[in-house]
């Protein structure tokens, strides 16, 4: 997957300083090209805040795309649609973390990537939240991790009925790392066509 660059409903490009979202909404957000919610170079914050029903008609990026390194917190991804990636999308050697984050509703209409999709090189850690009801035309309709140089590292996660019309309705690996760290409480149950591929302690 790549980061089209081409326009953006609300957009912030910082390649050396920091951006920080507090109690904030974006909301019905709607790009041509591009991406349509948040989109963030360098060092982001947000916390208590809500991305939801944005709209990225031709872009890979719904609700909010991360380059550099970014932590969001007590915050709910919701309801966004794109082509690709319509919840969240990391960049490539990007480090996120999502803490008590929701990531439901969002739909990829014609690609991988419903709720949360992780680039080449990147690292993902979530803490607690939910990852639901997402949907992905092709797979990965919860997460899609990319490649064999991307990470994800789950701590008390629920990834449930989440959608992907062709495979792995729940987690698609494609080659990389996928840590459920189930004794911490994650889960991943219940998605269509099935819970995970290419993530050995996910079963179904």
């Amino acid at each position: 997957m790549s980061y089209p660059g081409d326009s953006f409903a609300f957009i912030s490009v910082q390649d050396f300083g920091i951006l920080d979202i507090s109690k904030s909404q974006v909301h019905a957000n709607t790009a041509v090209a591009g991406g349509a919610g948040v989109i963030a170079f360098g060092a982001t914050r947000i916390k208590h805040s809500s991305i939801t029903a944005n709209h990225g008609q031709n872009g890979t990026v719904g609700g909010l795309f991360v380059s550099g390194t970014g932590t969001v917190t007590d915050s709910n991804i919701s309801g966004n649609t794109a082509f690709e990636a319509a919840g969240v999308l990391t960049d490539t050697s990007t480090q996120l973390t999502l803490r008590s984050v929701t990531l439901a509703d969002n739909t990829a209409v014609a690609g991988v990537g419903g709720g949360l999709a992780i680039d080449p090189g990147s690292s993902v850690v979530t803490e607690g939240g939910i990852i639901a009801n997402n949907t992905a035309t092709t797979e990965g309709g919860g997460i899609s991790n990319a490649s064999n140089t991307a990470t994800a590292n789950l701590f008390g996660t629920q990834v449930i009925k989440n959608i992907a019309i062709t495979d792995g309705g729940g987690i698609v690996n494609n080659g990389g790392t996928v840590e459920l760290n189930t004794a911490t409480g994650t889960i991943v149950v219940k998605n269509r066509p099935n819970n995970c591929v290419g993530v050995p302690e996910c079963s179904g």
